[in-house]
């Protein structure tokens, strides 16, 4: 299904397409590669040791297979309360920083849990709220860091913009 979605699709100019695929070394993984040579990767965990684990594999497979790792993020880092936004570690933090170092890879920075990030997309209201959604900041400080690590210059958006 990944071959016939990457080849008989009509997908016209793109600037990035993202594909999520299941953790591990699977068929799924061996087709994108097939499908897209000089592909990307960005790789994710969450904190906790048997994930990252998981992870090295990944990094293995793709090492081995020649594609680019552009760097690790960690998902999971907390959960942030949406009346305070304090966070709180449900499962420990730094897993993904810890991999990122021990595979001398980029660390692109971590994500926790925030329900208000859920609350304001599904109510559209994420552009006049981004400066308080810590969610929200994390992936825009990733994003940037992707950008720059990929040599793109990106314009400025503002919330009014409907950025």
């Amino acid at each position: 299904m990944i071959k016939q979605f990457l080849q008989d699709v009509c997908w016209g100019k793109l600037d990035f397409l993202l594909i999520d695929t299941p953790p591990g070394t699977s068929d799924e993984h061996m087709t994108v590669m097939e499908c897209v040579p000089n592909c990307s990767v960005i790789l994710t965990t969450s904190p906790q040791a048997v994930a990252a684990a998981d992870v090295l594999r990944q990094v293995t497979f793709c090492k081995t297979t020649g594609a680019n790792i552009l760097g690790i993020i960690e998902t999971l880092s907390g959960f942030v309360c949406p009346t305070c936004s304090d966070c709180s570690l449900l499962f420990n933090k730094g897993g993904g920083q810890r991999l990122a170092e021990h595979c001398k890879l980029e660390f692109l920075g971590s994500v926790p849990i925030d329900p208000n990030l859920s609350k304001y997309l599904d109510s559209g209201t994420l552009g006049s709220n981004r400066d308080t959604c810590v969610s929200y900041q994390s992936y825009d400080a990733i994003v940037d860091k992707l950008l720059g690590i990929m040599g793109v210059k990106c314009l400025n958006i503002s919330a009014e913009d409907g950025g």
